[in-house]
């Protein structure tokens, strides 16, 4: 499945590439204003921290939430205490787009994440573009020097790296590259399972001063007392806030 979303992402961006060329979204991407900095928004602190998300549909779950306004809703975040808006930006599965990105851009005044399945620069300048200040890179998606260098490429932007990872090796080549920001999603993408401790399995191995995310299986307060207990700085939700009161459940997550 993994594969077949990132070639997927990849086919829509070439379909992109057609009406704004390569030398039109480098030049869109330098000259938007620098990106906020994620680190310091996501920066350890005495309370655990989230990641909100603005998320229609999963290839596991079908259609969640309408979201007919992703700016009202990324404001609601904002104004309930997220620390950074993530933006499903992939339409096949996700139900996501550019436009979405853009508009949340335009309502909040916190870093903003492109979450997709990234594989080449075109869809790095693209996120710059739409005024991300993050983007995500997973590891499963991506040999070891593509990582490394859309890593590096995304970084001379000014961008934030969010280095998604789903077990130890995969741990171990986020952190070959010096990540600053790792995930670690409890959800196998290709299976689809949950694993609601290998967050905790892997905690420990990552360095002091990286910030830790926990990704996926956050259904309530519960699981994010779980998470932090483990270690977690930062949680990353979507489904739990998109298929509820999202300021009631936020506010709830954030008393943890």
């Amino acid at each position: 499945m993994l594969s077949d979303l990132t070639a997927g992402a990849l086919a829509d961006a070439a379909a992109r590439r057609e009406s704004v060329s390569y030398a039109d979204v480098e030049r869109a991407a330098l000259d938007q204003i620098p990106a906020l900095n994620a680190l310091e928004f996501l920066a350890p602190a005495d309370r655990i921290k989230v990641i909100a998300e603005v998320k229609r549909a999963s290839p596991s779950r079908g259609d969640l939430s309408a979201i007919p306004d992703p700016a009202a809703l990324a404001q609601t975040y904002a104004a309930h205490g997220a620390s950074t808006i993530s933006v499903l930006t992939e339409g096949r599965k996700f139900k996501g787009s550019l436009e979405d990105l853009r508009a949340v851009r335009a309502a909040v005044d916190i870093p903003v994440l492109r979450k997709d399945f990234i594989a080449e620069e075109y869809q790095i300048l693209e996120a710059r573009a739409a005024g991300a200040d993050l983007v995500l890179l997973i590891v499963a998606a991506l040999e070891q020097d593509v990582l490394s260098r859309l890593n590096t490429f995304a970084l001379s932007l000014g961008l934030t790296v969010l280095v998604e990872t789903h077990s130890r090796e995969e741990l171990h080549r986020a952190l070959e590259i010096e990540a600053a920001l790792v995930g670690v999603n409890a959800r196998n993408l290709s299976t689809f399972e949950l694993d609601r401790d290998l967050f905790g399995t892997l905690v420990d191995e990552i360095p002091t001063g990286t910030i830790k995310v926990a990704e996926s299986a956050v259904r309530n307060a519960d699981d994010v007392r779980h998470y932090r207990e483990a270690g977690a700085d930062v949680v990353l939700v979507g489904e739990a806030l998109v298929t509820s009161d999202p300021a009631a459940t936020l506010t709830s997550f954030l008393e943890i």
